[in-house]
This record gives structure tokens, C-alpha cells and sequence, in this order.
């Protein structure tokens, strides 16, 4: 009975060594980290910088892949106010990287945390999810993880990408819905709605989108009219030509860092040029006409396939616009360029 006792006690002794020496490796500890997928020792490659503005609805396997062999393996990053960490394992089956990493950014203390800031900067690539970009805003802004950002664009020049929300806040202009999402019709009929809201100011200084706000879920939630209200409300205050991109559900447009523009999807990608006169209407509690003779906003429109259809490249554009957009007491038309 004594050797029986002994037997379990040294198992039991045994079992508890094994369990704290089967798995050698410490975990790293990372502040807000959702979990890290791959090799969590950092890893440098050299990186190509380009951006990836996805419309929303499910990701675009191949534009990841285009984003992830700008990275040259190294450790991707992905950021997000709310959610999981389903990316992790989905980019990392993508390609070959060294890690995928999702950061929880969901409070001040969360962006203003250092260690957060050099997970940002040490990737070589990031990607913002969808969610809410009033709520990136108002959390990210001023803060270290908007500086980390705009260095990974700006000095060691890695692929940066977003989806929705995370599209939204990469142009100069941002339309932040803080008051809730305005639809075309309501747009249509008075621009200056207490839900057609901008940021006053950038959120990250990416010099290929200057001039331009983004829009998302674009075909699929019919916001062509109010991304053209936008463009006619900035006009109106900025006195100055403003450019849009709206991209479709399932659907990417890669910006490479020359300008030159590809389209990965099943949708449509919507490059769009206004004019420089002012909207003959734009006024609170009336309906927009912007007509500018027919052609107050010229549209590029691409769809997308699995290998990258060319679209164009920003500050050379040489096709002739898809369409022209214009609106008349708030009736919006959008007119086949023949």
C-alpha cells in the first residue's frame, strides 16, 4: 500500500515537472495584444510601402497577399477597437509571414501605452479593421499608436491597409459618422445634416490621398449620392477640386506608392474628380444642385478580379471618366460618358 502511495505521489511530482517543462518557450507578454500567430521574436525585412482601401463585407484574400509580400515576411500587424483576433490565423495562411499580431486599441490608456506603440512600429505591416472610425478617432487621435501609424508610412515605408471603418480614416478628408450614417436620399436633400460629419483634421499624412475621402460598402448600401455630397460640401468650403474613392463590398483598390492603382474583388472600385465650381445649392435645409453643366464630378469606375485589373494612376490619368455625376434639387444622376 506504502509503494502504491509513493507510486501516485511521484507521478503526481513527475506530472508537475512535465508541465512546467514541456513547453520551454515564456510567453511574451504585450500590452492589449488579442494574441500573436507565428514566431513572436520580431523580425526585419525589407518592406515596399502601397495601401490597401477594402470596401467592407468579406476580406479580399488577394489583396492581403499583395500586402503581404510588400512585407517581405516580417510581422503583420492588425489594430481594431473592438472584435477578435480572427485575422491572426487567416493572414498567416495567406502567406509567408513571420507573425500576425491583433492589437486591441479600445481606450486612451490602451493608444497612449508605449508598448503598443513599438508593436506598431516594429511591423512590417498593418492593417485597420472595420469598425467604428468616429470611435478611431476619438481614441487614436493625437496619440502614440497615430504617430506610429504615420511612420510606418512615411519613414520605414510599410504596406498599410484598412477595411470599412479602417478604409475611411486613410484619406485627408473623413467622413466620421459620429452622429450615425447618413443615406444618399437624406444627404441628397440636405447636405448640412447633423449626420453628415468630417473630421477637422487628417488622420494620417498619406500624400498619394491628399484631397480625397474615402467611402465604403459603396454598391451594396447605394452611397454613390452621398459620397457625391460630400465631395460637394467640401468643395463648397474648401473652394477647391476634391477627389473621392468609393469601393464596393468584397473589393480592394492597392495603391502602389507611384500611383498606380489595381482593383482585387468581385466589385467595383470608384475613382472620382470634381470640378472647381462651386455647387450651385449647398446650403443647410435645401436640396444640392451641383449640375456644372452635367459634369460636376467625372467617374473612373474599374471592377475588380482575382489578379489586379490596372485601373489608373492618380496625377496621370489619361482614360476618359466612366461617368459623369451631377444633382438638381437633389435628384442625383449619374450620366454614361459616351
Amino acid at each position: 500500500m506504502k509503494l502504491k502511495q509513493y507510486l501516485i505521489v511521484a507521478l503526481l511530482f513527475c506530472g508537475h515537472l512535465s508541465c512546467s517543462s514541456s513547453n520551454p518557450e515564456i510567453p511574451v507578454e504585450r500590452s492589449y495584444s488579442l494574441g500573436l500567430t507565428g514566431d513572436a521574436s520580431d523580425k526585419t525585412t525589407a518592406t515596399t510601402g502601397g495601401f490597401v482601401l477594402m470596401g467592407g463585407g468579406a476580406d479580399v484574400d488577394e489583396a492581403i497577399k499583395w500586402m503581404i509580400a510588400k512585407s517581405g515576411g516580417g510581422d503583420v500587424v492588425v489594430i481594431r477597437a473592438s472584435g477578435g483576433n480572427a485575422y491572426n490565423s487567416y493572414i498567416y495562411g495567406l502567406g509567408n509571414v513571420n507573425s500576425v499580431e491583433t492589437l486591441l486599441i479600445s481606450s486612451n490608456n490602451a493608444a497612449n501605452d508605449p508598448k503598443v506603440a513599438t508593436t506598431i512600429r516594429n511591423a512590417e505591416a498593418l492593417f485597420i479593421a472595420g469598425g467604428d472610425q468616429s470611435q478611431y478617432l476619438k481614441l487614436w487621435a493625437n496619440t502614440p499608436v497615430q504617430q506610429a501609424i504615420d511612420y510606418l508610412v512615411n519613414e520605414k515605408k510599410v504596406p498599410v491597409g484598412g477595411t470599412s471603418a479602417g478604409c475611411a480614416i486613410l484619406g485627408q478628408f473623413i467622413y466620421t459618422g459620429e452622429n450615425g450614417s447618413i443615406i444618399s436620399s437624406e444627404a441628397l436633400s440636405n447636405p448640412f445634416l447633423n449626420t453628415m460629419t468630417f473630421s477637422e483634421g487628417r488622420f494620417v499624412n498619406i500624400p498619394l490621398l491628399d484631397n480625397l475621402i474615402t467611402d465604403t460598402h459603396y454598391s451594396q448600401r447605394d452611397r454613390q449620392g452621398r459620397h457625391f455630397t460630400m465631395l460637394a460640401r467640401l468643395v463648397n468650403e474648401k473652394k477647391t477640386a476634391v477627389k473621392g474613392l468609393g469601393v464596393d463590398e468584397n473589393t480592394a483598390a492597392c495603391l502602389d506608392t507611384d500611383g498606380t492603382m489595381s482593383v482585387y474583388g468581385s466589385g467595383n472600385a470608384f475613382y472620382l474628380e470634381s470640378v472647381n465650381d462651386l455647387p450651385e445649392q449647398c446650403q443647410a435645409a435645401k436640396p444640392l444642385s451641383w449640375n456644372a453643366s452635367q459634369k460636376a464630378v467625372a467617374a473612373y469606375i474599374a471592377k475588380g478580379s482575382t489578379t489586379g485589373t490596372s485601373f489608373i494612376k492618380l496625377g496621370a490619368i489619361t482614360a476618359q471618366p466612366t461617368e459623369y455625376w451631377f444633382a438638381l434639387d437633389g435628384k442625383f444622376t449619374r450620366a454614361v460618358n459616351p
